[in-house]
C-alpha cells in the first residue's frame, strides 16, 4: 500500500496519475497547501521540504519527497513506465529532468504573474510568458519527431509534463497553435488511468479541453 500525501496541483496529479497507470492501491492523504498544512510537523517528517508530494511506502517502509524522484521510484519499484534499454532509459530521464528543472519551475512562475498577481510586474509577466512560450516550442519540436518526449513509448516523462501542460490556460497558451503537444495531450487526456488521477483528492476538477 503506497500513502500518497498530495493536493490538487500539477506536480500532484504527476504521482496519483502514475498511480492509476500502475494499478497500484493506494491511500490519499489530502495536504490543503490553501491552509498551509504543508508546514505541519507530521508531515514535514515525510517530506523535509514541506512540499506535496510525498510518498510512504508501507511494504519498504520508505517515505520519498519530490515528484520526479517519487515517479522515479514507483516506476522502477513496479517497472513500468521506465524504458530498461540503456539509452532509452537515459532519455527518459532527460525529459523528465526537462520537466522538474525547466518546465514546471518556468510555468509556475508564469502561474504566479499571469494568474494570480496580474498587474503587479509587467516584466515578470512578460518574462515567464516568453518562457512559457519558449518551453512549448521546445516540447513541439520534440513531438514532431516522435510520438512521446522520450520517443515512441509513453513513460513518466509525458505524464510529469502532461499534468503541466493541462493548465497552458493558466500560461496564457493556445496550445492549438502547438500542433504535436495538441495531439499528445489529447491523446493522454483520453487516458482512463488519466482522468482517474486528475481529480485526486476529489474536488472536481476536470481535464481542461482544446
Amino acid at each position: 500500500m503506497i500513502d500518497l500525501y498530495t493536493w490538487s496541483t500539477p506536480n500532484g496529479r504527476k504521482v496519483s496519475i502514475l498511480l492509476e497507470e500502475l494499478k497500484v492501491e493506494y491511500k490519499v492523504y489530502p495536504i490543503n497547501i490553501i491552509k498551509n498544512e504543508q508546514f505541519n510537523e507530521n508531515f514535514l517528517k515525510i517530506s523535509p521540504n514541506n512540499k506535496i508530494p510525498a510518498i510512504l511506502d508501507n511494504e519498504n517502509n520508505i517515505s520519498m519527497m519530490e515528484s520526479g524522484a517519487i515517479m522515479l521510484y514507483l516506476a522502477e519499484k513496479y517497472k513500468k513506465f521506465l524504458p530498461t534499454t540503456f539509452d532509452q532509459r537515459f532519455k527518459c530521464i532527460e525529459w523528465l529532468s526537462f520537466q522538474t528543472a525547466s518546465q514546471g519551475p518556468m510555468l509556475g512562475q508564469a502561474h504566479h504573474f499571469l494568474k494570480f498577481n496580474k498587474g503587479k510586474s509587467e516584466y515578470a509577466e512578460e518574462r515567464y510568458h516568453k518562457e512559457a512560450q519558449r518551453l512549448y516550442n521546445v516540447m513541439n519540436t520534440k513531438l514532431r519527431k516522435s510520438k512521446y518526449l522520450a520517443g515512441d513509448e509513453y513513460t513518466i516523462a509525458d505524464i510529469a509534463a502532461w499534468s503541466w501542460v493541462a493548465r497552458f490556460e493558466w500560461h496564457q497558451i493556445d496550445i492549438r497553435k502547438y500542433e504535436y503537444i495538441a495531439d499528445w495531450y489529447i491523446n493522454i487526456s483520453n487516458r482512463e488511468s488519466v482522468q482517474k488521477g486528475y481529480d485526486v483528492p476529489s474536488i472536481g476538477a476536470s481535464i481542461p479541453k482544446i
